[in-house]
């Protein structure tokens, strides 16, 4: 996001080493994408949609294949990074592309705090019964610490995170199968939606919102696309290749825990797919537990490291206060937009309950979605990279009309919380871009 006002087009030649190929790209995305969200919010979904919570995840993976389709045609049609902020500054302008940059910055912030809640809940129950709030707090203190010592991540740790999560979802899956095998659980769940107080559709379009989350995290791999060996073929096949294979695991996760727990158990819990691991027995609650943690802490502590750096660049590049540009003189690590980004996180995690905040989450992406979808159409004027993947017109116009169904899905609270954010990015969005064009004198557009 920090490079969203970077002129011209797609760099000839790029000063970073394209040295990701598909397999690798494949295994970044899936890794984050496959994150903390489905271990917390399966009963969520099962709480708005009812036991067949599958639906849900199935729709949920074809909406944010619409908008995925637009990331893949931008990403090979520019590839560099920065992301929806630089497209939407290419369509529309620096003002929309700040507002772009931060909601993506705000939504960092947010599934911060979420996965903070989620955190404190029945999966940290399994070891000690703590306030969910204290726990938040305390959490996201130490992940400021760490993040402020200085994070190496290397593909490795990535691989061994990635495996850790995708193996505490297989156990569930095994578990659930077992579980029917046996002649236990109710596979008549699996064909219930609706809900007491909403039918059938409405109960998959709420559930599809919060859904949404588990699929979030492909939007920001385009940032790497500048470091990809031949990114027109490599970008499309593993993003597309990456959200079905986190598509599959999800729905098999799904029909596992509805299947193996009844609905207002599984609603009822913060640890859902713990409930699946106390209903078949065989595994010991206390080691997924454990794993759960694993994926909470990885998902949360990554997150904060990409929003206090993006904090960072952004002011460095004058979008944000420049105190945000502060590093601590040995580590070198952003201190003060850590600072920020961990008490922003603290009080939202203080405020709203992990639904509240994944939908207010989806809200603020479902805006810069909608940027990006429909800058697809209005680049379309620019040629861009020669031979780059072009997604059939269909899809971004189903992707914009994706974005307004599910803002019609978000509960009203959600929507205060989430216009007020928005609308503090419109305002500083709107002085900065005053400040730039009072300096240069012309339209940043109009660069290059």
């Amino acid at each position: 996001m920090a490079q969203a006002g970077q002129e011209g087009g797609a760099a000839e030649g790029t000063a970073l080493k394209r040295a990701l190929t598909t397999p690798l790209l494949y295994f970044f995305i899936l890794g984050d994408v496959l994150g903390a969200g489905v271990y917390v919010l399966v009963g969520q979904v099962a709480a708005d949609a009812g036991g067949a919570v599958w639906v849900p995840l199935v729709v949920a993976l074809l909406l944010a294949l619409l908008t995925a389709a637009s990331y893949a045609e931008l990403a090979t049609k520019y590839p560099r990074a920065g992301g929806a902020s630089h497209y939407a500054t290419r369509a529309f302008g620096p003002f929309a592309g700040f507002v772009a940059g931060f909601c993506m910055l705000a939504a960092g912030i947010v599934s911060v705090a979420a996965l903070a809640r989620g955190f404190g809940g029945d999966y940290l129950s399994a070891f000690v019964t703590l306030p969910v709030g204290l726990v938040a707090v305390v959490f996201l203190a130490l992940l400021a610490l760490v993040n402020a010592r200085g994070i190496k991540e290397s593909t490795r740790a990535n691989v061994v995170a990635t495996v850790v999560e995708v193996g505490g979802l297989a156990v569930i899956v095994v578990l659930g199968a077992w579980l029917l095998l046996r002649g236990d659980g109710d596979v008549g769940r699996l064909t219930q939606l609706g809900t007491p107080e909403k039918g059938a559709a409405a109960a998959v379009l709420s559930g599809s919102v919060l859904a949404y989350y588990s699929f979030v995290g492909f939007e920001t791999s385009v940032n790497v696309a500048e470091e990809t060996r031949d990114p027109r073929r490599s970008y499309p096949r593993a993003l597309f290749g990456a959200l079905a294979t986190a598509g599959a695991v999800y729905v098999l996760v799904g029909l596992a825990a509805s299947a193996a727990v009844p609905t207002d158990r599984l609603a009822g819990s913060s640890g859902p797919l713990l409930e699946v691991v106390h209903e078949a027995g065989g595994v010991p609650p206390r080691l997924f537990s454990a794993i759960a943690l694993v994926a909470v802490a990885n998902g949360a502590l990554l997150t904060g490291i990409m929003s206090s750096r993006l904090a960072y660049g952004m002011a460095k590049d004058g979008l944000l206060p420049a105190a945000l540009t502060k590093v601590l003189p040995g580590r070198r690590t952003p201190w003060a937009a850590i600072a920020v980004t961990t008490l922003l996180a603290m009080l939202l995690a203080l405020t709203g309950s992990v639904a509240t905040l994944a939908s207010t989450l989806v809200l603020l992406l479902l805006v810069v979605f909608l940027m990006v979808n429909t800058a697809v159409l209005v680049l379309r004027r620019d040629p861009g990279e020669t031979d780059h993947f072009r997604a059939p017109t269909a899809l971004p116009v189903l992707g914009i009309a994706s974005c307004l169904v599910l803002a019609t899905q978000i509960e009203a609270q959600v929507w205060l919380r989430g216009l007020a954010i928005v609308a503090a990015g419109m305002v500083l969005g709107a002085l900065t871009a005053t400040r730039r064009t009072g300096r240069t004198g012309r339209d940043p557009r109009d660069a290059g």
